[in-house]
C-alpha cells in the first residue's frame, strides 16, 4: 500500500517534528513493514513550458519525429526566446503547456538529461511522459497539462507531486483495513497517541426510493448499497490534487468520473463501481452466474463463467463480474452524464476464488479477498457522489437503495492480566482498556475480565491472543524482554530415544554417512524396485496435496529415498558410497479408518484428539542402508575390496548386538534383493527386515553400477525387545581351550544356524567363528565343508581333558540332529 504522507497528515495531526523516517518506523513497529520511502526521484530542473512551434519531420527509417521550440520561461530560455527539443511522441500539439526537463536533471533510473544531436538537431532538453518521471500513465504519451494550471518556467515537480514523499508499506493479507488512508491514519493515530478524523465519519440519509436492485445471493452479497448522480459534467478535469494522490497511491488517472472512485476507495478501503445510468436495462440483481454465461469486462477480455462465480446482471444479462471487475457495456464512458454509485460488501473467499479461477487481479479483489469493513456501503456512496457533485456538477439523486446489513461481531473473553502474563511487561488495567478502544474495539471491565467486541472491520480478531497482540502493538514489541522460558522439569530421553541414539552412534561407527530424505513415493518408485502388484509395499498413505504427482503418497520403504540419494552422489563423482536413514514409514490402516476434520476456530477436545491418533496411519521407524563401492579402502596397507552382502547383514548384526537383541538370519527371496544373495533379519519368529545384494533389474532401473547392497530392518521391533541395558559380560581369568571342526552339510543349510547350534551345544563354547566354507572335489556334490573355531572355557576353573572333549562331542551331536551335519576327517 502506498501512502502519501502529505494526504496521510491530513487524516491525522502529526506535529512537524515527526520526519517521514520516524514515521516509517514507528510504523514498522506497529506491523505495518515499510518497504520504501518514495520521493525525490526527479532532481534537477524540470519545467512547465509551452509548444511555441511543432514541425513534423519524416525520416529515412519511416518515423516521423517533432522539432519543437518550447518555452520554458524567461529563465531557461535561449536568446532566441525557447529551446529546441526533438520528440517522438504524437500526442500533443502547438499551444500545449507540457513538461521538460533541461540539461542537468535526472529522471528516475538515474537518466541523465544533457544536450545532444538528434535527427539533424541539437535537442536541448526532453519533453516528458508520464513512464519518464514514474508517473503511472502511457509510457508514449507525453503529459499535456491544463491550460491554466502553470506558466512556461514554473516547476514541474512541485506541480506534479514528484517531490512528495510516499510510504510504500507491506500490508499483511490479515490486516486488510490497512489498504486504505483510513486504516494506517487509524493505527498511526493509535502509535501516536493522537486525535483521528475518521473520513468514513458521513451523514448517510435513510435508505428508500432508490434504483432498483435484488440480491438473489445473499450468502455471497450480505450488503448492497447504490446512490445515483444527474446532470455530471464528463468533461471536466479531475483536479490536479486528486489525480496526484491517486498516482501517488500507484494507480492511473483516467476521467474525474473513474477518478473519484479509485480516490474514496484509497480513502475509505472499501472498492466502489459506478455505472453509465443511461445504459442500464431495469432491475439489477445479484445472482450466479450460470455455466456458460459470457460477460466482456472492462479490460476487452470475454470471459465464459460458471456457477462459482457470482455476477451482477440486469435485464440483458451480466454486467459485472461481482467485486473483481466491471462490465464493458455498463462502462463510464466521455457522455456518461448519470452514474449510478455501487458499493457492496462481497465475502472474501468468494472473490479470492473468481480472481484466480479468471487470472484476473484488481485493486478491489485485493480488498475483498482480505475483507472489507461491511459497515461502508452506504457511506462509501454518499462520498462518491459528494465528490462527483462537487467536482463534476449535477446533483445528488433523492433516494437511496440498501439492501442487508453488517451483522454484528461476537464479543471475545479475556482476562484483564493476559497481555501482562504472555509478554512479561507489566501493563495495567487503564493501557489495555485504552489500547483496545483506540483499535475501534467496544470494551466492558468487569472486575477481571474483559468483554471485547471487535469492530466491523478487524477480521482478524477473534480469540483472546489476537487481542494480546493489538495491546502490545501500541505498548511496542521492543518493551518485551528478551527473556528465554525456563525448561520444564522432565524425565530425560525416553528408553526408545536412548536406544535410537545408541543405534545412531553405531551405525556412524561402521562407516555409514547419515542422509535425511523426503518421505514421498510413488508408483514410479515402486517400479523401480520391481515390486510386485500385490506387494503390500505398494498400499500407501495418499495425500490431499501432494507436493510432486509423481509423488502422491507417503513411502512405505527408506529404499526409495535411499537410493535416490545414492544416485544422486554416484552421479556426481563420488565412487564410494555408503549411506544410512533412520526414519519413518507410513503403513496405511486396514481397517480404513479416516481421519475427522476439524475447524480451526478453537482447539480440539480430548475427545477429538483421541479420533485423531486413533486414525492416524502406523509410522514405525526402521533404519535402510546402501552401500556401493570399496568397503575397505585401498591404499599402503594392501587393496581394498568392494561392499559384499555379507557386509550388509553383518552391519545389521552388529545393531542388533548392540541392543542386545538376538535375531536369526534366514536366507529369502523377495524384492528389491538378489534372489539367491538376500537374507530375512527375523526376530522372536516375525520377519523383521532382509538384507543382500540389490537385484540386477533394480540396478538397471536406477543406473546403479553393479553388487550394490542394502538393508532395511524395522528399528521400533529391535528396540522393543531390548532390555536397554544387556547382561553383564563375565570374564574368567583361566586359559582357553581351543578347538576346529570342519562339518560337512546341505549346501542349503546356513552357516548362522549351524552356528547359532554350536553356541548353544554346551555352556562351556565361550565363542564359535566361521572361518572357512568350502564346496569342491573334496565334498560330495549338493553338500558344503563349514569350518568353525570353538573357545571353551570355565569360569571358576581349567578345564579338564574330558570336559573338553565332552562339550566338543556335545556340539559334533547338536549340529549332527538338527542339520545332518557329518564331522569331516
Amino acid at each position: 500500500m502506498r501512502v502519501p504522507v502529505e494526504w496521510l497528515r491530513e487524516i491525522v495531526a502529526l506535529p512537524d517534528s515527526i520526519t517521514t523516517e520516524q514515521l516509517a518506523a514507528r510504523l514498522t513497529q506497529f506491523d505495518l513493514k515499510l518497504e520504501e520511502i518514495i520521493g525525490d526521484a526527479v532532481t534537477g530542473p524540470l519545467v512547465a513550458g509551452r509548444v511555441v512551434s511543432l514541425d513534423k519531420e519524416p525520416q529515412k527509417n519511416g518515423k516521423t519525429i517533432n522539432w519543437c521550440r518550447v518555452d520554458v520561461g524567461t529563465e531557461h530560455n535561449d536568446e532566441d526566446g525557447g529551446r529546441g527539443i526533438v520528440c517522438g511522441a504524437h500526442n500533443f500539439v502547438e499551444g500545449d503547456l507540457v513538461v521538460v526537463s533541461l540539461p542537468g536533471a535526472v529522471l528516475p533510473g538515474g537518466f541523465a538529461i544533457a544536450a545532444r544531436k538528434t535527427y539533424g538537431h541539437v535537442s536541448d532538453g526532453m519533453i516528458c511522459s508520464g513512464a519518464e518521471l514514474g508517473v503511472p500513465g502511457d509510457a508514449d504519451g507525453i503529459i499535456v497539462l491544463d491550460p491554466g494550471s502553470a506558466q512556461p518556467g514554473d516547476d514541474a515537480i512541485e506541480l506534479l507531486g514528484l517531490g512528495a514523499e510516499v510510504l510504500d508499506l507491506e500490508v499483511n493479507p490479515d490486516r486488510g483495513y490497512a489498504l486504505s488512508l483510513r486504516g494506517v491514519g487509524r493505527d498511526t493515530a493509535l502509535a501516536y497517541g493522537l486525535e483521528f478524523a475518521d473520513p468514513a465519519d458521513i451523514q448517510v440519509p435513510s435508505s428508500g426510493g432508490g434504483y432498483p436492485i435484488r440480491v438473489d445471493d445473499s450468502e455471497a452479497c450480505p450488503v448492497f448499497a447504490a446512490r445515483a448522480v444527474t446532470g455530471f459534467d464528463p468533461t471536466l478535469p479531475t483536479p490536479r490534487w486528486m489525480a496526484q494522490r491517486i498516482e501517488q497511491a500507484g494507480m492511473r488517472s483516467i476521467s474525474l468520473a473513474v477518478d473519484v472512485t479509485n480516490y474514496v476507495m484509497l480513502e475509505l478501503g472499501h472498492p466502489i463501481h459506478g455505472y453509465d445510468r443511461a445504459r442500464l436495462q431495469g432491475t439489477i440483481v445479484v445472482r450466479r452466474a450460470t455455466d456458460g454465461e459470457k460477460l466482456t469486462t472492462l479490460d476487452g477480455v470475454v470471459r465464459s463463467l460458471s456457477a462459482a462465480d457470482t455476477v451482477i446482471v440486469d435485464d440483458r444479462g451480466p454486467i459485472g463480474l461481482a467485486g473483481v471487475m466491471g462490465g464493458e457495456e455498463t462502462e463510464l464512458s466521455e457522455s456518461t452524464t448519470d452514474i449510478l454509485i455501487e458499493a457492496a460488501h462481497w465475502k472474501a473467499p468468494m472473490i479470492a476464488r473468481t480472481a484466480r479461477l479468471h487470472k484476473l487481479p484488481s485493486e478491489a479483489s485485493k480488498r475483498y479477498e482480505r475483507g472489507v469493513d461491511p459497515a461502508l456501503p452506504a457511506r462509501a456512496t454518499q462520498r462518491v457522489a459528494e465528490l462527483l457533485v462537487e467536482h463534476g456538477g449535477g446533483v445528488i439523486e433523492d433516494g437511496l437503495t440498501v439492501i442487508g446489513a453488517a451483522t454484528g461481531r461476537a464479543a471475545v473473553e479475556m482476562t484483564i492480566d493476559l497481555p501482562t502474563r504472555v509478554s512479561g511487561v507489566d501493563i495495567d488495567a487503564a493501557a489495555v482498556v485504552e489500547a483496545l478502544e483506540g483499535n475501534g474495539c467496544e470494551v466492558a471491565l468487569d472486575h477481571e475480565s474483559l468483554a471485547v467486541t471487535p469492530p466491523s472491520w478487524r477480521f482478524d480478531i477473534n480469540d483472546p491472543n489476537d487481542l494480546v497482540e493489538e495491546v502490545l502493538r501500541v505498548v511496542g514489541y521492543d518493551q518485551v524482554p528478551s527473556i528465554l522460558p525456563v525448561a520444564p522439569a522432565g524425565r530425560g530421553l525416553t528408553v526408545a530415544q536412548k536406544l535410537r541414539r545408541r543405534a545412531g552412534t553405531v551405525l556412524a561407527g561402521e562407516g555409514l554417512i547419515e542422509v535425511l530424505t523426503f518421505p514421498f513415493a510413488g508408483t514410479a518408485d515402486f517400479d523401480r524396485l520391481g515390486l510386485p502388484a500385490d506387494d503390500a509395499r505398494r498400499r500407501q498413505v495418499l495425500l490431499e496435496n501432494p507436493l510432486s504427482a509423481e509423488e502422491p503418497g507417503m513411502t512405505t520403504t527408506l529404499l526409495t529415498g535411499l537410493l535416490r540419494s545414492l544416485v544422486l552422489n554416484i552421479g556426481r563423482g563420488h565412487a564410494d558410497v555408503h549411506l544410512v536413514e533412520s526414519g519413518r514409514v507410513f503403513l496405511p490402516r486396514a481397517d480404513g479408518v479416516e481421519a475427522p476434520i476439524y475447524g480451526v476456530d478453537r482447539r480440539p477436545t480430548i475427545e477429538e484428539i483421541a479420533a485423531l491418533e486413533a486414525a492416524l496411519p502406523d509410522q514405525p521407524h526402521h533404519v535402510g542402508l546402501v552401500m556401493s563401492g570399496e568397503w575397505v579402502r585401498s591404499g599402503w596397507a594392501g587393496p581394498g575390496r568392494s561392499a559384499t552382502w555379507g557386509d550388509a547383514i553383518a552391519v545389521v548384526q552388529r545393531l542388533a548386538d548392540v541392543l542386545h537383541v538376538k535375531i536369526e538370519i534366514q536366507p529369502a527371496q523377495t524384492m528389491p534383493w538378489h534372489p539367491g544373495r538376500c537374507a530375512a533379519v527375523v526376530l522372536g519368529g516375525r520377519i523383521i527386515g532382509h538384507a543382500g545384494e540389490l537385484h540386477p533389474q533394480v540396478l538397471k532401473a536406477y543406473g546403479l553400477p553393479a553388487r550394490v547392497v542394502a538393508a532395511e530392518v524395522d528399528l521400533d521391533a529391535l528396540i522393543d525387545a531390548s532390555p536397554e541395558v544387556g547382561p553383564r559380560p563375565e570374564f574368567s581369568a583361566f586359559p582357553v581351550a581351543k578347538e576346529d571342526l570342519a562339518l560337512t552339510i546341505d549346501e542349503a543349510v546356513s552357516a548362522a544356524a549351524v552356528h547359532d547350534t554350536l553356541a548353544g551345544a554346551s555352556p562351556l563354547i565361550e565363542s564359535v567363528r566361521l572361518f572357512d566354507v568350502y564346496v569342491g572335489d573334496q565334498v560330495p556334490a549338493g553338500k558344503k565343508s563349514l569350518a568353525f573355531a570353538l573357545r571353551l572355557r570355565a569360569p571358576d576353573r581349567t578345564l579338564t581333558d574330558d570336559e573338553i572333549r565332552t562339550a566338543r562331542e556335545a556340539a559334533v551331536a547338536a549340529v549332527g540332529t538338527r542339520h545332518d551335519a557329518t564331522l569331516r576327517a
